[in-house]
């Protein structure tokens, strides 16, 4: 039995020669073209690999990423365009350039159009005009954070938006975003496959938090906890600078913690990192205040870095939640609300300390990408044109155990990826700051 739920869609028979003159013979030292048969495993756990082959199930598998030898556009008549959505990131500028580099110097493609201002830019109310895109251009953006074409965040009505790509005889749709984005990208996709069109939309995952669904890693990740690193050491020195000295540095991570586990784990000075998918306690016996109580009554100083959801339910609850135009809730700032109750509690017992409170947020997803999610943000725009020439649509481009791979995008926004508690990497952390194993 084999799982159809990584198929990739595609727009139809690919009959024209790819122009990228690569090989399809071993040992000849030239790149081979990717056959859609070439499989990357899903799951690579070797209890599960052993209950599959027990059922005698095909495992789960997906579709390699890379060059095709035939493809589905003819370059010469082809028009692509790229859009940008949701909060900045880094490394979008270098996604953007390295899109359109492929599409021009190796497909030869001559229209590149840019979306202005997110998904309005395919609103013709919003009177957004479409920016073109050449190489000369895009040749120096990834060396500057932000986004070139600017972003919005919310969607727009799918009909207008395939409309727009209908007038502007736009071929291929780029989309790069997050989880609100991507389900964007495929509803324009199946509004697309309901018309009868035939237009390539892909997606190029992008969210600082590394929340993205089966994916190893997103761009701007790694970006964001390298940015992050010496703020965390330089709140260390501020904290050891006082007696009982507190530094409470505030990361983002809306429902997942891998920014804040990453960045206290790379700069090991961290006593205390709170995320959002885990619980714990104020107060008590066990709860957060006495053991940073006991940290100070030892050391003298305490480094506390919390993600932007964490502790959401130490609030009282509204009636009504507030989302933004993403459809996002609304988060209550968690290190205003720490820094306030870490105050009142020393206060109460009459315990003397100095707090210092930092939200570097926007200084980290506004920087430009470091070397290696520069490398990363390349391979994954190489990637996505590829699948696009070769008439794929509804997917997105992402790393899987090591390999480039195509996924579906209904399959990529089912959840969102969360820190396991009971996982290495959070044992990591607690093994890195010594903090209890549980505050409840």
């Amino acid at each position: 039995m084999t799982s159809k739920k990584f198929d990739i869609h595609t727009l139809g028979n690919a009959t024209y020669k790819s122009p990228l003159g690569l090989s399809n013979v071993k040992g000849d030292n030239i790149f081979n073209f990717i056959n859609d048969n070439d499989k990357i495993l899903q799951n690579t756990n070797l209890s599960f690999f052993q209950k599959i082959c027990d059922q005698h199930e095909q495992p789960p598998s997906l579709e390699k990423a890379g060059p095709r030898e035939k493809i589905f556009f003819d370059p010469k008549n082809t028009t692509a365009a790229v859009v940008t959505c949701g909060g900045l990131c880094p490394g979008i500028n270098n996604v953007i350039r390295g899109l359109v580099m492929t599409l021009h110097y190796f497909y030869g493609i001559k229209r590149i159009i840019g979306i202005p201002y997110g998904y309005e830019g395919l609103n013709p109310e919003f009177n957004h005009e479409l920016v073109e895109l050449n190489h000369d251009k895009v040749k120096d953006i990834h060396e500057f954070g932000g986004t070139i074409l600017g972003s919005s965040r919310g969607g727009q009505d799918v009909k207008i938006m395939v409309d727009t790509l209908v007038e502007n005889k736009i071929d291929i749709l780029f989309t790069i975003g997050g989880d609100g984005t991507l389900k964007g990208a495929n509803a324009i996709g199946e509004e697309i496959e309901r018309r009868g069109l035939k237009i390539s939309v892909v997606g190029i995952p992008k969210t600082i938090d590394n929340d993205i669904n089966l994916i190893d890693k997103s761009f701007g990740f790694e970006t964001s906890f390298d940015v992050a690193n010496p703020i965390i050491r330089d709140a260390h020195n501020e904290a050891t600078g006082a007696y009982n000295g507190i530094a409470l540095v505030k990361l983002m991570g809306r429902d997942s913690g891998f920014i804040a586990a990453s960045a206290s784990m790379s700069m090991p000075v961290v006593n205390f990192v709170l995320i959002p998918e885990m619980s714990f306690n104020m107060e008590g016996e066990n709860g957060f205040l006495t053991s940073l109580k006991k940290r100070l009554d030892e050391k003298k100083h305490a480094v506390i870095v919390v993600a932007e959801g964490a502790g959401q339910h130490l609030f009282e609850n509204d009636a009504e939640m507030v989302k933004d135009a993403s459809g996002n809730i609304k988060h209550k700032d968690i290190g205003l609300f720490l820094r306030d109750k870490i105050n009142e509690y020393f206060k109460s017992i009459n315990y003397n300390i100095t707090i210092k409170y930092i939200d570097p947020s926007y200084i980290v997803r506004s920087a430009p990408a470091n070397p290696s999610d520069s490398i990363f943000c390349n391979r994954l725009a190489y990637h996505a044109v590829h699948g696009a020439m070769a008439g794929k649509t509804k997917f997105v481009v992402g790393l899987v155990n090591g390999k480039y791979v195509y996924l579906p995008i209904s399959e990529v926004v089912t959840e969102r990826k969360k820190i396991n508690l009971e996982g290495e990497l959070w044992f990591s952390v607690l093994q890195s700051t010594g903090q209890p194993f549980s505050m409840e």
